[in-house]
Parts: C-alpha cells; structure tokens; sequence
C-alpha cells in the first residue's frame, strides 16, 4: 500500500513525521511506500528577491525522507506548486495511494469561519482515504495528540453506503486496532433506516464481524445532532481515532450548514480517518 504525507516543514508536520509510534502504526496497516509532499503556495515567486523557497523546502524535507526511509519505509519526494489541498489531492489520485496523512492543530475559529485549513479543504474533496493527524495547539514544540493511530477506533455510521465503505477499512485497520466503539447517532427524520429496522441489532452484526478479528468492540445509540453526538462519545471513550464516512445521506445539510466529518475535523480532540465515497 501506498500513503501520501503531506507537510508544510511547520513544527506541527514535523512532530507528525518524526513520531516513531504513528510511523510504526502505518507500517502495521500494510503502508509500504510513502510519499513525503510538500506544496510551495501559488502566490509565492521564484523571482522574489532573497528568497528561493523551492530550494530551501528540497534542502528541509531531505531530513524527513530520511527518517522515513529509517522507519523502514520506500520513500519519494515531492516539491510542487499551487493550492495545498489541491496538489495532495491530485498527487494521492496519480500514485493510487490507499491513504493520505496530514497533521493538523485543529480546533481554530478562524479557521471554522474563514476559508479552513488545508486539512479541512482535504476532507471536502479528498478521493482517497484521509487520516488527520491531530497535533497539540498550544505548544511551541508540538507533539502529536494520540501516538497509537489506530488501537482504540470509534467507527461512526448512520448506515449510508459511504459508511459501510468506511467499515471495509477495519479489513487493513485491524493489524493495528485493539478496541472498537460503534456509534449511531439517531436524528427526528434518519433517512438511514426503515421503520422495521433496528440500530442495536445492525451494530451488532457490525460488532460481530470485529470480534471474530479479536477486536474488543462495545455498541451505542445516541439521539441528537449528529455531529455534536459523536464528539461526546469521543469525550466518552477516549479512542485514537475517528473513523467515519465523508458523506452522509443528506446532501442538502452539507451544501448549506457543512457536512458532518467536516465538522468532526475541525472540532475532534483526536485524530480522525475519513474514507470518501467510491467513484463509482
């Protein structure tokens, strides 16, 4: 398997690529080959006077191959221009990566009101597999939030293809994952289910495909908004990691309010995995 890396040589990415334990985690998904990109913004000339960012960013991230390729990993490198989210996007499509990784601070309301972070805009167009690295805030030398990416996993699902599409992922995920929290949030009008459908049993047969795999896994059914509802099972079990689909069944309520795992990006205390739809 293959897995972009994206890094902007900030401290937060560096504390994302130099963790011992996450590369660790990836390698024991089947990640083999990594391809470590950074992205010189569009705005940014070569003919500005004093500064040369294309050759100071190759110089910076020969340190970090290094430490990848030390990790045991296959590692190529990539110093491109124009828009951040765009570039990683298109880098995962051309390589066929199984998973793009990048770290991210999180929870700024500049951010959430603004145009985003580069993680956020990822999570709205990403084609592959996402996996936001979650980086302390307030540090001057940051650290990353949980080193064991995927050992306690909270799958969220509302039943949607999307989110059975985000379940196949345990199928790799399991290497690594210990424990496992499925939580269905129902809401007043829950497009997922018929009237003759039980969530509890559907977790179940969830639960059971996860045990048989020596997952210690637990089942919950919340009411309410589903976005605030699953960052208080977050504060509840206290998982790794987030695992949820990057769209839902309405799409309306992301057009107009934001769609959920966007939300879950920019307010998840943890690190959070979010598989999009396929393209068929």
């Amino acid at each position: 398997m293959k897995a972009v890396l994206a890094t902007d040589l900030s401290a937060a990415s560096e504390a994302t690529i130099e963790n011992e334990t996450c590369l660790k985690c990836l390698g024991r998904i089947g990640i083999e080959e990594m391809h470590l990109v950074t992205v010189i913004p569009s705005n940014v000339h070569r003919g500005m006077p004093g500064i040369d960012f294309e050759t100071r960013r190759r110089k910076a991230i020969r340190k970090y191959e290094r430490v990848i390729e030390d990790a045991g990993f296959d590692v190529e490198t990539h110093v491109v221009r124009g828009t951040p989210h765009r570039r990683i996007t298109g880098l995962a499509e051309t390589i066929g990566a199984s998973l793009t990784v990048v770290g991210s601070r999180g929870k700024s309301p500049l951010e959430n009101r603004v145009i985003g972070s580069t993680a956020r805009n990822l999570a709205r167009t990403t084609e592959t597999p996402l996996l936001v690295n979650r980086i302390e805030r307030a540090a001057d030398d940051p650290a990353v939030v949980r080193q064991h990416l995927f050992q306690r996993m909270l799958y969220a699902t509302d039943f949607s293809e999307n989110a059975e599409r985000a379940f196949e992922a345990f199928s790799y995920l399991r290497h690594a994952t210990q424990e496992a929290t499925l939580v269905h949030v129902e809401t007043p009008k829950d497009p997922g289910l018929s009237n003759d459908e039980d969530p509890e049993a559907q977790l179940g047969e969830l639960a059971d495909q996860l045990e048989a795999w020596s997952i210690e896994t637990r089942t919950e059914v919340r009411q309410g908004d589903p976005a605030d509802e699953i960052l208080a099972a977050e504060e509840s079990h206290n998982p790794t990691t987030i695992l949820i689909g990057s769209r839902g069944h309405s799409r309306l309520r992301r057009l107009l309010l934001g769609s959920v795992s966007e939300d879950i990006v920019a307010r998840a205390n943890g690190n959070v995995m979010l598989v999009p739809p396929s393209r068929a």
